[in-house]
């Protein structure tokens, strides 16, 4: 009887740990699908070109409504108006989907929507109590407020 036990023991432990490792690499296998995946879309955010002053600077977009609107418009070639010596604002001919939020501080490079029709391109940080929608970030702004100025400036918006 004690042979017959210790046999089914074995036989319940093998059949047991065939499953757990069966398991185990079916775990990984989706650990590193969802690790793909999230790489992939990471990889594939939507970013955008700024033409200014004849210099590209890449834009990393927010994933929202406002942005997917935006998104439908370019490329699109607007005169930036200088405000506060801090930031360039352009009122678009209508508006988009905007869902603002308080902010407490904006920094260098930073995209936003103001209300829901004026696109501001923020070339110094601060810190402010007004509400924007986030349309993105620009990557490298080392030389955004020189290729912006002092006065109004085209910049061109395109994927």
């Amino acid at each position: 009887m004690n042979k017959k036990i210790v046999i089914i023991s074995l036989i319940l432990i093998i059949i047991l740990s065939i499953f757990l490792i069966f398991k185990f690499k079916n775990n990984i296998a989706k650990d590193n699908e969802l690790n793909d995946n999230v790489n992939e879309s990471v990889d594939s955010m939507d970013k955008i070109k700024l033409k200014i002053n004849n210099n590209e600077y890449e834009v990393l977009l927010e994933d929202n409504d406002t942005v997917k609107d935006l998104i439908k418009l370019l490329p699109i070639n607007i005169n930036m108006s200088e405000l506060n010596g801090n930031e360039k604002y352009y009122y678009l001919d209508n508006s988009i989907r905007s869902n603002p939020s308080k902010m407490s501080k904006i920094n260098t490079g930073d995209i936003m929507l103001y209300g829901n029709d004026c696109i501001v391109i923020f070339y110094e940080s601060f810190n402010t109590s007004y509400s924007y929608t986030r349309i993105g970030k620009i990557i490298d702004s080392s030389n955004l407020k020189e290729d912006l100025g002092s006065s109004s400036i085209n910049v061109l918006f395109e994927k």
